[in-house]
């Protein structure tokens, strides 16, 4: 099978404003094709914008939702990967046809809608219903999975596509600088952001220590390595409603090093190629074979009432 390379973007979305995401997306799009990409990822709910979510009420929440696959930001998203002959994943609210809703991601190419994956802990709205399924499919002779966010540090949802097949799982996010129990956590103040120009040294300093940066580097190369999968995380950068995030849009391969990364303060795009050799080449390959789930199947699934805390909404 063929390398696949892969773009990876950060932007800042717009809340709530559709039209302007899908016109970004669709530039980024043309750029990532240009650069000979065959896949561009963008971030959680790059099309609707994510944190605004948290103010609306159901009624307000359910008009920006949209139905799979037959809405218009997805017909949107499909003539993108048609007009520039590139495969696009990005994110929206998802309404069925008994007016659920969910965070989901979608992945398409100029024909259709290849994967739809709804976040499986989603917390950003108490109208959002959960997803109860994974998801791997067929991306160009690659297996490829999809974990929203928070879904991602649950580290049994990582294995588990990993051992459902997927080689490459997206992780799109809305995350950082916010605060948490963890030492040196908090939000980022946004005038850093308003003067990153005249000051990028302070802004620099923020997005990168414990509140942003520092902290995602404690695990994000351990999902890639443990299960021997790329890993392509995608993140917004700037105000999203009224908070500020970080970027660092970047891809890492299985042996969990970061081969490609936005370190740009501001819109940029990280383009890496997936080479298959590499796959079995990790440690994580060898442990998933090494694996005796005889001994720990039972623990794993003992019964157990998941509660999601997410400590700077419960404040």
């Amino acid at each position: 099978m063929a390398d696949l390379k892969i773009a990876t973007v950060q932007f800042e979305n717009a809340s709530g404003d559709k039209g302007k995401n899908l016109a970004t997306i669709r530039r980024l799009s043309e750029e990532a094709a240009a650069r000979g990409c065959d896949v561009v990822a963008f971030h959680e709910c790059s099309i609707t914008g994510y944190t605004f979510a948290s103010k609306l009420s159901r009624s307000e929440l359910l008009s920006v939702a949209e139905s799979i696959p037959e809405g218009p930001s997805i017909k949107a998203l499909v003539e993108i990967a048609s007009n520039y002959k590139i495969i696009v994943l990005a994110g929206l609210f998802e309404r069925d046809s008994n007016d659920n809703i969910y965070n989901t991601y979608v992945c398409v190419d100029g024909n259709g809608v290849l994967a739809s994956f709804r976040k499986i802990h989603p917390f950003i709205s108490e109208y959002l219903a959960p997803g109860n399924e994974y998801v791997v499919f067929d991306l160009l002779g690659w297996k490829a999975g999809i974990l929203i966010c928070y879904d991602n540090n649950v580290t049994e949802n990582v294995r588990a596509t990993a051992l459902l097949g997927a080689e490459i799982i997206f992780m799109p996010h809305v995350t950082m600088c916010t605060p948490s129990t963890r030492p040196g956590a908090g939000f980022v103040d946004h005038q850093l952001w308003q003067n990153r120009e005249r000051d990028p040294t302070s802004l620099r300093a923020e997005f990168d220590g414990l509140k942003g940066r520092a902290w995602l580097m404690k695990w994000l190369p351990a999902r890639a390595y443990d299960s021997a999968i790329y890993a392509v995380f995608s993140n917004p950068i700037g105000m999203d409603d009224d908070q500020l995030k970080n970027g660092c849009s970047m891809v890492l391969d299985p042996f969990g090093d970061v081969v490609a990364e936005c370190r740009e303060l501001g819109e940029a795009m990280a383009v890496a190629v997936c080479s298959r050799e590499k796959l079995e080449m990790a440690g994580g390959f060898r442990y998933r074979k090494a694996r005796r789930p005889e001994l720990y199947g039972h623990i794993i699934a003992k019964e157990h009432e998941s509660k999601l805390a997410v400590t700077w909404m419960s404040k």
